[in-house]
């Protein structure tokens, strides 16, 4: 929510900005984990948090969420669930191999200084 009286937003929607300003940025075929990401949009040790806010989008978002993963590229999300089976469809159909609900980070993990020129 952005205060009427500064027209800045609070540091609840700034945190929000900074997470979905990275998490867009990730490419197709590309993985981070949640705390990369968080670290990524300056939240520091806040992979928990990252979570419970992507858990938290609403549905049709076009944030790529399915690209976010746990710690050492393991899918969070279990299989056999509408949002587990659709993020590996996703990821999938990006090229992206799992194996063992893993995925591998050093093939597939974003990097975005590699990426950004």
């Amino acid at each position: 929510m952005i205060d009427p009286h500064t027209c800045t937003p609070s540091p609840a929607e700034a945190r929000r900005t900074a997470l979905f300003s990275v998490l867009g940025a990730v490419p197709p075929g590309k993985v981070v984990s949640y705390g990369q990401l968080a670290e990524l949009a300056g939240l520091d040790r806040a992979a928990r948090w990252v979570g419970r806010t992507l858990g938290q989008l609403p549905e049709g978002s076009r944030l790529p969420w399915h690209r976010v993963l746990g710690a050492n590229g393991r899918l969070s999300l279990a299989a056999g669930t509408p949002s587990g089976d659709e993020q590996r469809a996703r990821l999938r159909a990006e090229g992206v191999l799992i194996s063992t609900d893993r995925v591998d980070m050093a093939r597939h993990g974003w990097r975005p200084v590699e990426h950004s020129g």
